[in-house]
């Protein structure tokens, strides 16, 4: 259990925390400032979350930074690092999803956390299978660059875009829609390339 896989766990236990903070009515209900009328609240759940999960997105970088420099890359950490993140990721856009984040120009897009999921169940599955292999796969770089789009896409949704939405709520909407949809798009890509580079292990004859 050396340093990066630490904090790697790290990531992971700050999930109750963010379950908390969403369960608490206080945190919610507290608007520090900007308008509910016009959906351009930042409340205290907002600035909480955006805390701890900007400290918890932190330790990402810093887990493989560290692990790369002294040569301490495990399976353990190949592993569970994907599976932190994916775990800090949908617990906020959970949170998010609750209090209507996930929407532009009064569109639901609430569709594209289900495709983000859906891919996620795949390549759980794919990591499954090459398990029962004694195969361990480690995260790729493209699926790295979907997790970041998913960190950003969620730090402006945490607070309603700021400082864009002061250029306006139109601004505020095209933002939202833009972030959503690159996050989307890179969450369907990068599960392909997945499904393709392993492809040879799925359909493996026994």
């Amino acid at each position: 259990m050396n340093l990066p896989n630490k904090l790697t766990l790290s990531r992971i236990f700050v999930i109750p925390i963010i379950i908390t903070v969403s369960l608490i009515p206080i945190f919610h209900n507290t608007v520090l400032f900007g308008e509910p009328d016009l959906g351009t609240e930042i409340t205290l759940e907002n600035i909480v979350l955006l805390v701890i999960f900007i400290l918890a997105s932190f330790t990402d970088y810093l887990d493989g930074h560290i692990a790369r420099k002294n040569n301490i890359i495990t399976n353990f950490g190949k592993f569970m690092d994907p599976l932190a993140d994916k775990l800090l990721v949908f617990s906020t856009i959970i949170v998010l999803l609750e209090r209507e984040r996930f929407a532009a120009f009064g569109l639901s897009l609430g569709f594209v956390v289900t495709l983000m999921i859906a891919r996620e169940f795949i390549v759980t599955g794919i990591r499954l299978i090459a398990v029962s292999e004694n195969v361990v796969i480690a995260a790729s770089k493209l699926g790295k660059i979907k997790t970041v789009s998913q960190m950003i896409m969620i730090i402006f949704l945490l607070v309603n875009c700021y400082p864009l939405t002061f250029l306006g709520s139109y601004t505020q909407e095209i933002t939202a829609l833009v972030l959503i949809i690159i996050a989307g798009l890179l969450t369907l890509i990068s599960g392909l390339d997945y499904f393709l580079k392993n492809k040879a292990l799925i359909f493996e004859k026994k």
